[in-house]
């Protein structure tokens, strides 16, 4: 609980970076910037400076802002890059050189602080700069490093000997609870950064370090690609929802729209009349999701390279018309459930952070790798992780990515094109537009669905913020055709139900998502939740 401004993040260090801005005097963007580039530093798994990721702001007159600092193709890539006819798909999509896009984050952090920012950039990047000359393990560190991924890094011998700095049977192994991990390239990275803002990252030595490697190792990211990437301020994406107004990312995000779609969807349907959970809730939430992700793999892309229907998309007579193919008798199989045509009307790895500052601005923040530490490459000399975002574009036509999205043409990948994204920064505003939520989650194609669900709770049936982030979670993302649910997450009853309706239900082994989450009481105070599933922090004053 908090009075006048709070900060929710994964990790307890970067929410007091965070904190520290904020009771100095920093609005909601420099406490986003300072707490990111921390992410970049204590959360490595997808805190980054080697990805990218979206923004959206709202300032505290009012007005509204979205950023996309998305990771592009290198101007070297092409259709079929990782394909050819009669060789399987390699897995150069996901894992080393090839799989890198050009990264945005550091150009995306940048551009934020230039136009919104009050406190020195320097101010902003020193706290990591700290961080990385080294910082005590804790538990929430050393548990991001599972058998698959100390396997992954240790593929690539710097890698390993950046994140992985134990022995274990004489191998590389994970950092131990409570010993001083120190990074110093990163350190020197974020330096030349805290000097020269963005050009310390695209041009110089940095730039140097990423190109080489790429030369060594037969990636194609050059000097031109680097220098020419740019992040670019879009209108936010913004829909009704009864008497409140959601907020979020347009594309190259896929997350606003989808969202957006969502809503309209379950306010035709009436779902909020739905008891909570129940076997009729469900059901109405996955149809909602399975018509509205068939609309999000079919038209959407990045707006530089195809026509996107927005404006049809997020209409509620485009919606009403999905909304009217869909039975609450039976569930409809997502082989007889395409893309509508919205024209008639009119990364599992990624990093969430949230801030509210006293003036009533606002910041939701959203990075991404990918994967669990991206590539698992890490750059010699500078000391961070490239992403795997390649594998976000359409590799192969009819053929799921890293998270089981199967999408069409409109992402196929393209020189200095963005990859559709998953990301959903997103604020919600009461009925007479003032600030009522903040929220965002990592989780790839679980992320709309859970940002939709911790709403919906809200909204819907009444939850405090925390019941709704603690409230487990359901998941339907068109293909493949089932109901996911958390561990535990769904009564017998319900689920009995569900399969007499004709769903295919399938219970996760682990739970998802990591909400950071921000919301203001009715007496103008803060409440401020960190998702417990990953042991996060959130803080305020």
């Amino acid at each position: 609980m908090a009075a006048r401004a709070a900060v929710a993040t994964t990790d307890r260090y970067a929410s007091e970076v965070g904190f520290r801005v904020l009771r100095r005097g920093g609005n909601a963007v420099d406490a986003a910037v300072a707490s990111a580039f921390a992410l970049a530093v204590v959360n490595p798994e997808a805190g980054n400076l080697g990805g990218g990721g979206f923004l959206v702001v709202r300032r505290p007159a009012g007005s509204l802002l979205a950023l996309d600092f998305r990771s592009q193709a290198p101007g070297a890539a092409y259709r079929a890059m990782y394909t050819r006819p009669g060789v399987e798909r390699s897995e150069a999509s996901l894992l080393g050189h090839l799989s890198a896009a050009v990264p945005g984050s550091v150009a995306g952090l940048w551009e934020a602080h230039r136009k919104l920012g009050s406190t020195a950039w320097s101010e902003l990047v020193e706290p990591a700069v700290r961080l990385a000359r080294g910082f005590r393990v804790r538990e929430r560190f050393a548990r991001s490093f599972p058998a698959g991924i100390v396997e992954g890094l240790r593929r690539f011998p710097h890698s390993a000997s950046v994140f992985l700095p134990e022995r274990s049977g004489g191998r590389p192994a994970r950092p131990r609870t409570g010993r001083l991990f120190c990074q110093p390239e990163l350190a020197r990275t974020l330096e030349r950064i805290r000097n020269r803002g963005a050009d310390g990252f695209y041009r110089g030595e940095t730039a140097r370090y990423i190109v080489e490697e790429m030369r060594s190792g037969g990636g194609i990211i050059t000097h031109a690609d680097l220098e020419s990437y740019t992040s670019v301020w879009r209108e936010p994406v913004c829909s009704r929802y009864g008497s409140h107004s959601v907020v979020s990312v347009p594309p190259s995000s896929s997350g606003g729209i989808t969202l957006a779609l969502s809503f309209q969807i379950a306010a035709a349907l009436g779902l909020a009349r739905e008891e909570w959970h129940g076997a009729g809730h469900i059901h109405l939430l996955a149809e909602t999701w399975r018509r509205a992700y068939a609309d999000r793999n079919h038209h959407l892309g990045d707006p530089a390279f195809v026509e996107v229907p927005v404006h049809g998309l997020v209409d509620p007579g485009y919606a009403r018309d999905r909304a009217r193919t869909i039975a609450r008798e039976a569930a409809t199989p997502s082989a007889e459930v395409g893309p509508g045509n919205p024209a008639a009307t009119g990364g599992r790895h990624t990093t969430h952070l949230s801030v509210i500052d006293p003036a009533g601005g606002a910041a939701s923040l959203t990075t991404t790798l990918n994967t669990w530490y991206g590539s698992k490459l890490t750059v010699p000399g500078a000391g961070f992780l490239l992403n795997n975002e390649m594998d976000d574009f359409t590799v192969e036509p009819g053929t799921p990515n890293s998270f089981g999205l199967v999408q069409g043409e409109a992402n196929a990948i393209a020189p200095g094109k963005r990859m559709l994204s998953m990301m959903t920064p997103t604020i919600v505003l009461n009925p007479s537009g003032g600030l009522h939520m903040v929220v965002g989650t990592p989780g790839g194609a679980t992320i709309v669905t859970t940002v939709f669900q911790i709403i919906s709770n809200v909204l819907d049936h009444g939850m405090t913020l925390a019941e709704a982030v603690v409230a487990p979670r359901v998941h339907h993302q068109h293909l493949p055709d089932r109901i996911a649910y958390e561990p535990g997450g769904l009564r017998r009853r319900a689920r009995e139900a569900l399969g007499a309706l004709g769903h295919r239900l399938h219970e996760e082994e682990e739970s998802w998502g990591d909400v950071q989450a921000i919301a203001v009481l009715p007496d103008g105070s803060l409440r401020a939740v960190s998702d417990p599933r990953r042991g996060g922090t959130a803080l305020g004053f």
